[in-house]
């Protein structure tokens, strides 16, 4: 069955009946109560504040479970997440950013008053009784508004280094271009001590009376912060990975969800629990539609979660009753989500690969965020063009961007499959390995650097359609070597030969190369002719992939689940399609149409090997194709 799980927040004072009764009428198992946040929010809570929420929170963990409902607890705090004006008076040493900027109210995970404080309040709490005890996603050194980047370069912080060196110093040397400073490892390391130390005082202070579950947020940042996930899941037990936006976005936004959730799960040892974060902000049907929020969910469940962390209602909300029409749409959504309960799923696709201490490896560009390699770009090309993908390196890999720096082994994905960007193709020269790429990478251009002949458009060699690049902020000049296929060549607004576009090459180790010359691939305008490169890319890679047309923004979920085949295919564009799909068998179709019960759809078998659905599939719905 789904398991909902409500964060909830009750005020002081506020009867929990009324939040019981609609755990009752919707089928929530489980509230995560939270205290102390957003408008409710006066610090720190400490004193007459804690003990205030203390009551509060078990007067109504003892009727939920009276009543029949699970509870965790959600501390709003821990760190900090954003001053707005707030000061702290409790003997906190504050965050301090990289250029020197201080908090008001943010404390920094270095300090041992705050450590102390944690602990204090973690155990204190944990004497209650709750199934699972979160980390708020606050646990982090980036993003503490108003301080620019974040926090982390705290005196307490800069004394474990034992560097002679000042903080503008150690910026500097850490956010250089070129090859990175030793001391950027450095910092990163202790970054990752800190927050191992403090995770390992909290588990000591809950001392096993409850789960601890960790929120996170992207993966390219918490490199930048060293994080080392295998640690903090020996320590972490649940866990709730951001995933979706928090408003109303465009649905080919999908991409950025899908993508989210699958790269993260490589990350989670089994065993470990997954409930992702449906959240919209600030909570109500006015920032996020149903449509979308059942959408997510969906998504979630296909990619393998255990439950569902629902922010749903506003933080000050009186009542659930002020707000019926989200028990409406949880009830409604229910059919869809016990049809795409995964429990048993391994994924298959192009593989995009992510290596967490990436950010150690980035050259710098002077900032901390210039350290961000984001291993989502790759996907983002992939998933809009119907092109399932799987986390990690595959047979067939997309290696975009910066992240190809953090690459242990190059060696391993040039022995395969594997897809290029201009930029990745740059720094594997640089590495050493542009003798196995079928190319030469003469420069890389910035498009803003003046030319008299600067680059226009992509001409497809067979047929010479034409394609734009004139959005690519930055493209590689590439030259094909010799013994390589020139599918595309780039050119100029007088169709002067540029550089070469796109080119595929089988190299010395009987590795399959295909290489753009865009750096930006995902950013390209997209086509019915930029599908189908991307599709004969694929398939000169080498990957045996059951591959979606049929319209605009089709994003495809390649899984074995429970000793069948599935194919999950969801509408990313606001108009209806029918998804057809390169596959040899002959599967049965279930459509789920949002907050409506899942159906059978016929399927038809076509020419070129093949099948349709034949049923409109709407904006954010799936169909669901299975054979054995």
């Amino acid at each position: 069955m789904t398991r909902y799980h409500l964060r909830y927040q009750l005020a002081p004072g506020q009867d929990p009946a009324a939040l019981a009764d609609f755990c009752a009428g919707h089928g929530v198992e489980e509230v995560v109560l939270i205290y102390n946040s957003e408008e409710l929010h006066t610090g720190h809570p400490v004193g007459a504040d804690e003990d205030l929420w203390f009551e509060t929170v078990r007067a109504a963990r003892d009727l939920l479970v009276d009543r029949g409902v699970s509870v965790s607890l959600n501390p709003w705090v821990t760190v900090g997440h954003v001053d707005r004006g707030r000061t702290q008076d409790v003997g906190f040493a504050p965050l301090v950013s990289p250029y020197g900027e201080v908090a008001t109210a943010a404390a920094s995970p270095a300090c041992p008053v705050w450590r102390e404080w944690l602990a204090a309040h973690y155990g204190r709490f944990a004497e209650i009784g709750f199934r699972v005890m979160w980390l708020e996603d606050d646990f982090r050194y980036h993003n503490h508004r108003p301080l620019t980047w974040g926090g982390g370069f705290e005196p307490g912080i800069l004394e474990r280094l034992g560097l002679d060196a000042t903080r503008e110093e150690l910026l500097a040397a850490i956010t250089a271009p070129g090859e990175p400073h030793p001391w950027r490892l450095l910092l990163q390391r202790r970054w990752r001590e800190i927050q191992l130390e403090v995770v390992d005082l909290v588990r000591q202070a809950i001392g096993g009376r409850a789960k601890l579950g960790l929120m996170s947020s992207g993966l390219g940042i918490a490199s930048v912060e060293g994080r080392d996930w295998g640690r903090m899941f020996e320590r972490v037990e649940v866990h709730r990975p951001h995933f979706a936006p928090y408003g109303d976005t465009a649905a080919a936004d999908l991409s950025y969800s899908l993508a989210m959730l699958e790269l993260q799960r490589p990350l989670r040892p089994a065993g470990v629990e997954v409930a992702p974060e449906i959240e919209n902000w600030p909570h109500t049907e006015w920032t996020k539609s149903d449509t979308q929020t059942w959408s997510e969910m969906v998504a979630a469940h296909l990619s393998g979660a255990d439950a569902l962390l629902l922010d749903v209602f506003p933080f000050v909300t009186g009542a659930p009753a002020r707000y019926p029409r989200v028990g409406r749409m949880l009830t409604a959504s229910r059919p869809a989500l016990d049809a795409t309960l995964t429990p048993d799923l391994t994924t298959y696709g192009v593989g995009v690969p992510w290596w967490q201490d990436t950010a150690a490896s980035v050259e710098g560009d002077g900032s901390l965020r210039g350290l961000t390699a984001d291993p989502l770009r790759a996907a983002d090309f992939l998933l809009p063009y119907g092109v399932p993908i799987q986390g990690g390196a595959a047979p067939v890999t997309a290696l975009f961007g910066e992240v190809a720096w953090g690459v242990p082994d190059p060696l391993e994905l040039l022995r395969g499959g594997l897809l290029l960007d201009g930029t990745a193709a740059a720094i594997l020269t640089r590495r050493g390995f542009g003798d196995l790429l079928g190319v030469r990478v003469e420069t890389v251009v910035d498009r803003m650097t003046p030319s008299a002949t600067p680059y226009s458009m992509e001409r497809i060699v067979d047929g010479g359609a034409l394609l734009s690049v004139n959005e690519q902020r930055r493209m590689a000049r590439l030259v094909a070597e010799p013994g390589t296929d020139l599918w595309t060549e780039i050119v100029t607004a007088r169709g002067e030969h540029w550089g070469a576009g796109r080119v595929a090459a089988v190299n010395a180790l009987g590795g399959r190369v295909v290489t753009m010359a865009a750096c930006e691939p995902e950013r390209l305008g997209r086509c019915d002719d930029g599908r189908r490169l991307a599709h004969t890319a694929v398939a000169f890679a080498g990957a045996d992939l059951p591959l979606v047309t049929g319209g605009p923004q089709l994003m495809a979920q390649y899984a074995r689940v429970g000793g069948r085949w599935r194919l999950a295919v969801v509408n990313g564009s606001a108009d209806p399609a029918r998804p057809e799909v390169l596959l040899d068998r002959d599967p049965t179709a279930v459509l789920l149409a949002p907050l409506t019960e899942p159906r059978p759809v016929p399927v038809t078998r076509r020419a070129a090997g093949r099948v349709t659905v034949e049923a409109d599939v709407p904006h954010r719905g799936y169909v669901l194709f299975e054979w054995d």
